[in-house]
């Protein structure tokens, strides 16, 4: 089970920090994903981790605003977002799969409840 938070207005510029909670299962072996999905569109692939080290993997339209990272003893996976853009505006979904790190929604098994952000300008 996955329950994301963190989400709220931030001005363009501003950070969040949202958080994915894991419960039900050891996620060794497993990957963690963020993806969002803004009004209207479909959803995309943010950032990924690969449960088992600290490597992420970013969308490029994060890279280098946005870091990924998790605390195994929480069993939490974190989402960094600094430098909000508008169009960062969305609902953030977190998702797992089993085995390694994908940009490919269809591919993750068990997925949260969205947390909604919105970047003003």
């Amino acid at each position: 089970q996955l329950q994301a938070s963190g989400g709220g207005l931030v001005q363009a510029g501003g950070s969040l920090r949202l958080s994915c909670a894991a419960s039900g299962r050891t996620f060794v072996g497993y990957a963690m994903g963020w993806f969002r999905q803004a009004p209207g569109k479909e959803r995309e692939f943010v950032a990924a981790i690969y449960w088992g080290d600290d490597s992420g993997y970013y969308a490029d339209s994060v890279k280098g605003r946005f870091t990924i990272s998790r605390d195994s003893a929480k069993n939490m996976v974190y989402l960094q977002m600094n430098s909000l853009k508008p169009e960062d505006t969305a609902v953030y979904y977190c998702a797992t799969r089993s085995g390694s790190m994908s940009d490919n929604s269809r591919m993750y098994d068990y997925w949260g409840q969205g947390t909604e952000v919105t970047v003003s300008s």
